[in-house]
């Protein structure tokens, strides 16, 4: 029995997090992501982002390192493009450059965006969200992937067993 892909969005501050410092804490994310049991979901507007963030000059990453970084992910990512028709209209974020993760979350179909963003984590509690897509912290998506039966994966029973740290 194959299941379909969880589908995701993963914001610039969560990708730092998973493919610059190697966040143990968050690791079975990526573990999702890399073992094709999640399915991330981006745009061209998104990548572009990523790519300008690996280059800040507080991470001091090498050009390699960078590409090496970006390539990781964006390999792996599905790039969603704006659609001819809105499905349904979205909360405006208070970080305007934050509004593309939830349009690509949108468009996408994603059932969560998984944000350490406070503008976005405070959008998770309007009523607009309401039966559209999930917006949770890093740490609530764990706690997903160790709770849902239906969701048991070898990530989360890997850090559930403290394999994964």
């Amino acid at each position: 029995m194959t299941t379909e892909p969880q589908r995701v969005v993963l914001d610039t501050n969560v990708l730092v997090s998973l493919y610059v410092f190697a966040d143990s804490r968050i690791a079975p994310l990526r573990c999702e992501i890399e073992a094709g049991r999640w399915l991330a979901l981006s745009s061209e507007a998104c990548l572009d982002e990523w790519r300008r963030v690996l280059a800040y000059p507080v991470f001091a990453l090498s050009d390699s390192a960078q590409a090496v970084a970006y390539t990781a992910y964006a390999q792996r990512a599905r790039l969603i493009a704006p659609p001819d028709k809105i499905a349904y209209p979205l909360p405006r974020c208070k970080d305007r450059d934050d509004q593309k993760f939830l349009e690509v979350a949108r468009d996408g179909q994603a059932e969560a965006l998984i944000t350490a963003d406070k503008a976005l984590l405070i959008l998770a509690r309007r009523e607009k969200m309401a039966g559209r897509f999930r917006i949770m912290a890093p740490d609530v998506a764990l706690d997903d992937l160790l709770t849902a039966p239906a969701r048991a994966t070898e990530c989360g029973r890997a850090l559930a067993r403290g394999d994964i740290q």
